[in-house]
């Protein structure tokens, strides 16, 4: 008995150790965190959908075809350059609609907490910053820059990775993703646990010379048709824009200082624009901090071997 079950253990290393070099070695970060979060996600699905079976069967449906997509990525990257860039990408692509999944779950929760935000916020700065600024300087011009800078929050997000790939900076590209992925999940695994409606929905919205502007009209008539309720601490803009043009700045510096401009713009305009209280801009930007810090962290200390594999893929690591 012994002498067989010494003879299947050799065996079931070795199967183990094939499994793990054929499967888990060849997904990338951003699989790993991708997998880690849907697995957060449906839990959250499962508490919180309650008997809204409808609902729960379209987003566990939804989280199955992303499982998918997480499963067939690593063969997508050995498929030549339309599939590394799908393989590469898709968490990106999928941004969207996982947004969107956080304000389906919050509305059938149907509590926030918005008081203790703003409670949070008068022990910081002794008001209601996000309610005050835009009333008590309604000036046209910095309402066209900050509002325009909102407007920019997509280009910000998706420029700096993808001016990165098309310069040829590919393995940058990579890890700026898995930085701004990374970024989104922490504050979507908040906003399914502790949703904040934020001053947008918890105030009247102002009417003056600063919300005429063009701009202004513009983000409003987005966020009526687009926005994500519960999903406002932290600032998920804030802080995926800060490291984006964070990642372009250490990776191609004159991208950086491109975007640098508009991010700082987004940074205040969320507050100006009463889109988030000013202690959930502060947060997004410690949560984008812990995110960089930790980013180059790991990368500091990955393996030597990466360039190796960089040169086999035939990919460029572009210089500035």
């Amino acid at each position: 008995m012994s002498t067989s079950h010494d003879a299947r253990t050799p065996r079931f290393t070795t199967l183990l150790a094939t499994w793990r070099r054929s499967v888990v070695q060849r997904f990338e970060p951003v699989d790993v965190v991708t997998l880690a979060y849907i697995a957060v996600a449906t839990a959250a699905v499962l508490a919180f959908s309650g008997h809204d079976h409808a609902g729960w069967n379209l987003l566990l449906t939804a989280h199955a075809l992303i499982l998918v997509l997480v499963l067939i990525a690593p063969a997508a990257r050995q498929a030549g350059p339309v599939g590394r860039f799908l393989g590469d990408w898709y968490p990106m692509l999928l941004l969207g609609g996982l947004y969107a999944e956080v304000g389906v779950l919050n509305v059938d929760l149907a509590y926030q907490h918005d008081l203790a935000v703003q409670r949070l916020e008068l022990w910081a700065f002794g008001s209601q910053l996000s309610y005050r600024w835009i009333r008590e300087m309604p000036n046209p011009l910095l309402s066209w820059y900050l509002h325009g800078c909102y407007l920019a929050y997509y280009a910000i997000l998706y420029s700096s990775p993808l001016g990165l790939w098309l310069s040829g900076r590919r393995a940058a590209a990579r890890h700026t993703i898995f930085a701004v992925m990374i970024t989104f999940y922490l504050c979507y695994v908040v906003f399914l646990f502790f949703p904040v409606a934020g001053p947008r929905y918890a105030f009247d919205l102002a009417h003056n010379a600063a919300t005429d502007v063009w701009p202004a009209r513009a983000t409003q008539w987005l966020l009526d048709r687009g926005d994500s309720w519960g999903a406002a601490f932290p600032s998920s803009h804030v802080a995926a824009a800060v490291v984006a043009a964070v990642c372009a700045l250490r990776y191609w510096r004159r991208l950086g200082l491109v975007l640098a401009p508009f991010t700082i713009g987004l940074v205040l305009s969320v507050v100006y624009g009463q889109f988030h209280y000013a202690v959930d801009a502060v947060a997004g930007l410690i949560v984008a901090g812990a995110v960089l810090a930790s980013h180059a962290i790991y990368y500091a200390t990955a393996p030597a071997a990466a360039p190796a594999a960089l040169a086999e893929r035939g990919l460029e690591t572009g210089r500035a």
